[in-house]
């Protein structure tokens, strides 16, 4: 008597990999158009970035987020691959002398000029931040990823992660207010108010006892 073997079938790795990665190639494209700036170069990143995911499928957990773990690979790709420019060095060490001691990190709701606008202005005061600064924000607030996901995608504490959103969003919001005032978007910075002049200061001088005690008068 022949006994039928009713195990499910084997897994197939490629059609898995099909499946579940390749619908996510206008995502890594778009985030690599913004990561380096270029469009050749974003082409060759997700590229290299789908390449190393296919090598790596094994690694992959089902069921666990397949998106945010191709954004790890792209991340890890571009850092590797991306000589820091000593501007993005020299930024970062201003904006950090500018919150320092700024307990409120990232709690606060992204600019409202990020979620109302992206105009051109908004795409220069993105690229103008320090790289890791620029990341953090475009998968937290552009790609809605969670703290935890952005500190896998990033290989760091979600600590440092809401740093660098507390500090990206924070120049950002200074970039762009100017262009958000003259948009509409956001109201004009109020003027002070000049203090009412005193009388009667006890730094007056009396002149006409000044006179008297002089024989002047």
């Amino acid at each position: 008597m022949r006994i039928l073997d009713r195990r499910p079938p084997e897994p197939n790795p490629r059609e898995e990999y099909e499946r579940e990665a390749l619908p996510h190639l206008d995502a890594l494209y778009a985030l690599a158009v913004r990561f380096s700036r270029n469009a050749r170069d974003a082409e060759d990143l997700v590229q290299e970035t789908m390449l190393r995911a296919y090598r790596s499928w094994h690694t992959f957990v089902p069921g666990s987020n397949c998106k945010a773990w191709l954004f790890r690979i792209l991340h890890n790709l571009f850092v590797n691959s991306w000589h820091r420019a000593r501007r993005d060095r020299a930024l970062a060490q201003e904006l950090a002398e500018e919150v320092a001691g700024d307990e409120r990190l990232a709690a606060a709701a992204p600019p409202a000029e990020l979620q109302r606008t992206f105009s051109a202005e908004v795409q220069r005061a993105l690229d103008a931040l320090p790289t890791d600064y620029r990341i953090a924000v475009l998968l937290c607030d552009l790609e809605e990823l969670t703290y935890r996901e952005i500190a896998e995608v990033m290989d760091c504490p979600i600590g440092t992660v809401m740093s660098r959103l507390h500090r990206g969003r924070r120049a950002l919001a200074t970039a762009l207010r100017e262009h958000a005032t003259a948009q509409g978007i956001a109201a004009p910075a109020a003027e002070p108010v000049a203090e009412p002049a005193t009388t009667g200061s006890a730094n007056t001088v009396d002149l006409a006892r000044y006179r008297r005690e002089r024989g002047l008068a």
